[in-house]
């Protein structure tokens, strides 16, 4: 599971680590990122890699209110292809959720203590993740735009403070996608 990040690198650094043709975000530091905000992503319009801001929380477009958005953090590569709530968007609105690095707690209830994950190296790494765009009926000219972290079991490293992880991807497999590669 994925419920708190890490988001500091400028822009200038996130266009150098990911494919990032234009920005329409302003991009500030965040030290704690938690489910509902408004996060970074970078989402493909017209064969554009466009970095925007997308509400953490994925509200399918058939849903009746943005209040599912609350229990759809995540969603886990094992069903992401066929649960109704995220295989639309997995098969047509793949995104990428840059990162610094995240939390994960360990301990008994009450007592959790949180541990800071992130690249030896530093760098900043993306999030798997899928985004949807949802109108409310009664306001069709406002999009509500959302997405959601794709999470896996966690690798040898991690399954000793949590059984699972944010499925994510170091900049070099990001950049061997760059169209100008």
């Amino acid at each position: 599971m994925c419920g708190r990040f890490v988001v500091f690198s400028k822009l200038e650094r996130l266009q150098h680590h990911f494919p990032i043709d234009k920005a329409l975000a302003e991009v500030t530091p965040n030290y704690n990122v938690a489910p509902t905000q408004e996060i970074l992503a970078i989402i493909q319009q017209e064969s554009l890699n466009i970095l925007k801001k997308l509400h953490w929380g994925l509200v399918p477009h058939w849903a009746k209110d943005i209040t599912i958005g609350y229990k759809m953090i995540n969603a886990r590569v094992e069903t992401v292809a066929s649960k109704p709530s995220f295989r639309d968007a997995f098969r047509k609105r793949r995104c990428l959720i840059p990162a610094d690095g995240f939390y994960e707690w360990k301990g008994p209830k009450g007592d959790k203590q949180p541990f800071f994950i992130a690249l030896p190296d530093e760098k900043p790494f993306a999030f798997a993740g899928l985004w949807e765009t949802w109108r409310d009926k009664d306001n069709e000219d406002e999009p509500y735009r959302s997405c959601t972290i794709i999470t896996k079991d966690a690798s040898e490293g991690l399954k000793n403070i949590h059984d699972r992880m944010p499925a994510a991807l170091a900049p070099f497999f990001i950049l061997i996608c760059r169209k100008d590669y």
